[in-house]
């Protein structure tokens, strides 16, 4: 009884295991392909995260250190970002109402015209990923990847020591 048992644990681990291997070899190679696709167009992936986000704050843009926030980056990385950005007329930095000393990031209209491109390309990319996959397994596989990102939010969000008397 104790070599099924260990059998099954162990096959268990291994499918626990391959999942992981294989959500971290796809979201790789996604990245992969999108920075190729997205070189002739003059910007980095990081750099389109960046646009996107500022493009959904209807033209108030972020100051620096919320934005780094809601990215999840540092600042000074940010700030390496927001300045390619900048020197690429992507984005402006404009004095804030409220704090003149403060500076708040908008995207500017070249970088909406990008932007309209980046997207563009994501369709494709993405019809491209996604072809044979039916509908409704694409929107089964959605709600399961947001369920482990749910899961995974509940347990960053334990103190490290109750992780570890689980």
């Amino acid at each position: 009884m104790a070599n099924k048992t260990t059998s099954s644990e162990e096959l268990e681990q291994r499918r626990h295991l391959r999942v992981g291997f294989l959500i971290h070899d796809v979201s790789r190679l996604r990245r992969t392909v999108y920075d190729q696709h997205l070189k002739p167009l003059g910007i980095t992936r990081s750099q389109w995260w960046v646009l996107s986000n500022l493009s959904r704050h209807d033209g108030d843009g972020y100051m620096q250190v919320e934005l780094a926030r809601l990215l999840d980056v540092g600042k000074v990385t940010l700030g390496g970002l927001i300045d390619r950005l900048e020197d690429s007329g992507f984005v402006i930095r404009v004095p804030d109402k409220n704090d003149r000393r403060s500076k708040r990031v908008l995207i500017s209209p070249k970088g909406a015209e990008v932007l309209k491109q980046i997207e563009s390309v994501s369709r494709k990319l993405n019809n491209e990923i996604l072809k044979e996959i039916a509908p409704e397994d694409e929107e089964k596989f959605a709600q399961l990847l947001a369920k482990m990102k749910s899961n995974l939010i509940e347990m960053e969000a334990l103190p490290v020591a109750s992780k570890a008397s689980d």
